[in-house]
């Protein structure tokens, strides 16, 4: 296969290739948490566009022999951890837009903290795109080299919101017809450059703040106590004392890692598992609704509904 980065790539044992042609490769992965998958096409010399669709926690890690990458990536479904080398985390939420180097790049495993996570990624090897562009585009002028200086300086990973500007370059690459879909590749992936290239980097794009590892970690560790003990009720400061963490800390960093409040996290995390247990066991409401921590049924009904949008009673026969 004609792709620059598939003999720079280092791959783990469990990612395997189950397709494969002259422009497309595609990767499946699974371990014990569940399964992902990336739909790699090679679009210009040097430059690679991947879908990745994931149903787990992490990704295995792929590293290159040579580090002048420039990484692009868009989230479309769940949340995306960035972990840097500084030892700080940032998070993509739906829509967002994040460029950064691989030199930038911790090296360890993506992570996906809902374990779910939809999106496209564009690799881009500057050496040889940068050749490829100047012959693509004699009369637009697009420096790589000044784009990743411009937008990772200082070792940073620059961050867009979600905004219509960007939704407009990458709604329609979920939705293309095999037959145009590589050269509509390569408009697209000219139309994100040029954006890219206009855009003022002093402007305030990245407003989410970045997080230690040492406060992300007690995070993990706080989801991971709650869903373990789904029948139980703290307080938000009780689990402030018992992990040793700032009410405000917990706080803003529960809802960067994922995505919600604490409390509403673990509403739904209550509601979709006795939603499981309406499938697979002859349990009473009442018993489930105990069972997640709810001694009455009338308000764990409507919780139910609220979350998973129909009553308990309704979701066990419709299933």
């Amino acid at each position: 296969m004609n792709n620059v980065f598939q003999n720079n790539f280092l791959y783990d044992a469990d990612i395997k290739i189950i397709e494969q042609s002259e422009h497309c490769t595609v990767y499946e992965m699974k371990n014990d948490e569940g399964t992902g998958m990336i739909t790699s096409y090679q679009v210009f010399p040097g430059i690679q566009l991947a879908y990745n669709d994931f149903h787990m926690g992490t990704c295995p890690h792929h590293s290159f022999l040579h580090k002048d990458i420039i990484e692009i990536n868009h989230c479309r479904e769940g949340r995306f951890e960035c972990e840097f080398i500084n030892g700080m985390y940032t998070y993509l939420s739906e829509g967002d837009l994040a460029v950064n180097t691989l030199v930038n790049s911790r090296g360890t495993n993506a992570t996906f903290p809902l374990k779910h996570y939809h999106g496209v990624s564009i690799l881009i090897d500057l050496e040889e795109a940068s050749n490829m562009i100047s012959t693509v585009l004699q009369d637009i002028s697009i420096d790589l080299y000044a784009l990743r200086d411009k937008l990772c300086a200082d070792d940073r990973c620059f961050i867009v919101r979600a905004k219509d500007s960007i939704q407009h370059i990458f709604s329609e690459l979920y939705t293309i017809p095999d037959e145009v879909k590589h050269g509509y590749f390569k408009l697209k992936v000219l139309e994100l450059l040029l954006f890219l290239s206009i855009i003022d980097a002093s402007e305030p794009f990245e407003k989410r703040p970045y997080f230690p590892k040492s406060q992300v970690n007690k995070i993990k560790q706080i989801k991971q106590f709650l869903t373990q003990n789904i029948a139980c009720h703290f307080t938000l400061e009780e689990l402030s004392k018992r992990f040793g963490i700032s009410l405000t800390a917990m706080n803003s960093c529960f809802k960067a890692v994922y995505g919600i409040p604490v409390y509403a996290f673990i509403r739904t995390y209550r509601m979709q598992a006795a939603a499981a247990m309406l499938l697979t066991s002859q349990d009473s409401i009442t018993v489930i609704a105990g069972n997640v921590g709810y001694e009455n049924s009338s308000k764990f009904a409507s919780a139910f509904k609220a979350v998973i949008h129909i009553s308990p009673s309704a979701y066990r026969k419709s299933h």
